[in-house]
C-alpha cells in the first residue's frame, strides 16, 4: 500500500474519531439556559398592588423634600448638619432616589416598593459630580428602630441617623 494512502486513511480515521468526541461536547452547550439565580434569592414583596410614589412636600426639623410623583424625582432641602451626616450638598437640590432592599447576596440592595423597604438612595449631581446617599429608613416604635413591611408610608419617611457615627442613633421623621 502507498505510505500516502495508508496517512490519509489514518489521519482520517483519527479526525472522524475526534470529532465523534467532540461533537456531543460541543452541542450540550447549546441547550436552554436555566433560570438566572437572582429569581431564588429576591427580596419579599406583597402580592398586593404597588402604592402610589410619594407627592408632595414632606417636612422635619432638618429639611424638606419635594416629591414629584414620578417616583423618580424630588428636591431636596436639607440643613448643614443633615447634609455633613450624608455626605450630600446643603440647601436645595435637584435629585433622583431610589427605595432599597436589605443585602441580598450576591446581588446587594436591590431597588423595591417604599412599603417594605430598609433604605432610601438620594442620588444628586450629574456625571464626575454626582453623589449618593443611602440611609436606614424604617419606623422608631415602642423604643426600637424597625425596619421592614409597612414601616415607610405614604405620608412619613423616617431616617435612622447616627450622627456622631458613635452607634447613636436618632430617628428623623419627615411627614407629609
Amino acid at each position: 500500500m502507498d505510505p500516502r494512502k495508508y496517512i490519509w486513511k489514518k489521519t482520517t480515521r483519527v479526525l472522524i474519531t475526534a470529532l465523534l468526541f467532540i461533537m456531543p461536547v460541543l452541542f450540550t452547550g447549546c441547550s436552554e439556559p436555566e433560570e438566572p439565580t437572582i429569581h431564588i434569592n429576591m427580596p419579599y414583596e406583597p402580592d398586593t398592588p404597588a402604592p402610589a410614589p410619594h407627592e408632595g412636600v414632606f417636612t422635619s426639623k432638618h429639611g424638606t423634600m419635594t416629591f414629584s410623583g414620578d417616583g423618580e424625582s424630588v428636591v431636596i432641602d436639607f440643613d448643614k448638619k443633615l447634609s455633613d451626616c450624608l455626605g450630600l450638598p446643603e440647601g436645595k437640590q435637584e435629585a433622583r432616589y431610589v427605595f432599597l432592599s436589605g443585602e441580598y447576596a450576591p446581588y446587594g440592595r436591590m431597588p423595591i416598593r417604599y412599603d417594605v423597604a430598609s433604605m432610601f438612595r438620594i442620588i444628586t449631581g450629574e456625571g464626575k459630580e454626582i453623589i449618593s446617599a443611602e440611609i436606614n429608613i424604617g419606623e422608631y416604635k415602642d423604643g426600637r428602630f424597625q425596619t421592614g413591611t409597612d414601616h415607610t408610608t405614604a405620608d412619613r419617611i423616617t431616617f435612622f441617623m447616627d450622627w456622631e457615627n458613635n452607634g447613636d442613633w436618632e430617628a428623623v421623621d419627615f411627614l407629609k
